[in-house]
């Protein structure tokens, strides 16, 4: 039987970000991942995931956002590759658009540079947009996007160079604390460790009887598509973006890759019974949601459909996320559903998971992310 000091399982965006950061520790550590690292079964793929500061969701995020900036810089001096790439963040929309405002009010709460823009000037500053004449924009220049399957690859493979045992292929089927530890069962094996850091995505309720009721999985689908006007569509004259009508919010790229303008629906999708259930099906009800918004305000990168890709957001009730100690027992770590925003954070919450699974007190505030608000809920 193989034992260790931190098991970590699913190498996802913050499983991998933890192992790398316990590895670099020094810590005896293994990652265990049921398919291989950077799949398109969860919700880390997809060629490009938005890192902003002016964060609408609440200011408290503002710092955590901003150590996530200094680590994701630290994992590319490590590996010697682009994985942070800076074209600035464009949130724009009608008058009283939550995103909007919700980044104003953060951007000013924490002094960060930003500029207010009505829709005019959007359209002079980035040709890109021709928003509707009342909507007005946020511009807050530190902002723009990660490569999620570079950056998953690079903490898998330098948490390996730290000495790190990676497992793929291996179906996690029972997580059980005994007196010395947590034992982690799969389809082949069992694993002892002193901790276990359960950080499975829109798995992690089949590993956690209390925080299951609480989620709900949702199908989001993401769409690349040709831009009529391809120079308007570069990283240097386009930035990443948030854009929200009346009835609805889509986000997405420029084409860095030349894949196309990428772009996707923020409304929830269809509610998925399971994460099993999540099969790459794009169609053309998906299309259509996607260029609808392309249409209203970006309508020179509303042209030929290149792909669509499906991936799912683990939504709890109030979008945000999960961080703390399991309540069945401290030395479970639950890791995070993240309601469709959390990738940015990776970089700091593997250091954040990194130490609540040795037991210190994490540096950086993760109080909003107890499971106690959920469960206190339906008490």
């Amino acid at each position: 039987m193989a034992t260790f000091d931190v098991a970590v399982i699913g190498l996802g965006a913050m499983g991998s970000a933890a192992l790398f950061n316990l590895a670099q520790q020094g810590q005896r550590v293994i990652g265990i991942e049921q398919f291989e690292p950077g799949h398109d079964r969860g919700s880390s793929h997809g060629e490009s995931r938005i890192i902003r500061l002016s964060y609408f969701e609440h200011p408290s995020y503002v710092p955590l956002v901003r150590r996530a900036l200094e680590k994701w810089r630290e994992l590319e001096g490590l590996c010697g590759q682009t994985i942070l790439t800076v074209t600035g963040v464009l949130e724009a929309g009608f008058p009283g658009s939550t995103i909007v405002n919700g980044s104003l009010e953060a951007s000013r709460l924490h002094d960060l540079d930003h500029e207010v823009l009505s829709a005019a000037e959007i359209t002079r500053r980035f040709p890109a947009f021709k928003v509707p004449s009342a909507w007005t924009g946020l511009f807050q220049p530190e902002g723009g996007f990660l490569r999620p399957e570079l950056a998953i690859g690079q903490f898998v493979e330098q948490a390996r160079r730290h000495g790190a045992e990676v497992r793929t292929s291996a179906r996690v089927i029972a997580v059980e604390p005994f007196g010395a530890g947590i034992r982690v069962r799969t389809e082949t094996d069992v694993i002892e460790a002193g901790s276990v850091i359960v950080a499975a995505g829109a798995w992690i309720g089949d590993f956690a009887p209390d925080l299951k009721p609480h989620l709900n999985l949702t199908r989001q689908v993401l769409g690349w598509f040709s831009p009529r006007e391809p120079a308007l569509f570069t990283p240097e004259r386009c930035p990443v973006f948030l854009l929200e009508s009346e009835d609805d919010a889509c986000y997405g790229f420029p084409d860095f890759a030349g894949t196309g303008v990428k772009a996707a629906s923020h409304r929830k999708g269809s509610s998925l019974s399971s994460a099993g259930e999540m099969t790459q099906d794009g169609g053309p009800a998906d299309e259509a949601q996607i260029r609808r918004m392309l249409a209203l305000a970006m309508p020179d990168a509303n042209g030929p459909l290149q792909k669509m890709r499906a991936c799912i957001y683990t939504r709890t009730p109030d979008e945000e996320f999960v961080v703390d100690r399991s309540p069945v027992d401290p030395r479970i770590i639950l890791a995070s559903p993240c309601s469709g925003h959390g990738f940015k954070f990776a970089s700091v919450l593997g250091e954040v998971l990194a130490d609540l699974a040795v037991g210190k007190t994490p540096a950086n505030d993760i109080s909003r992310f107890q499971i106690g608000r959920l469960t206190a809920r339906s008490a």
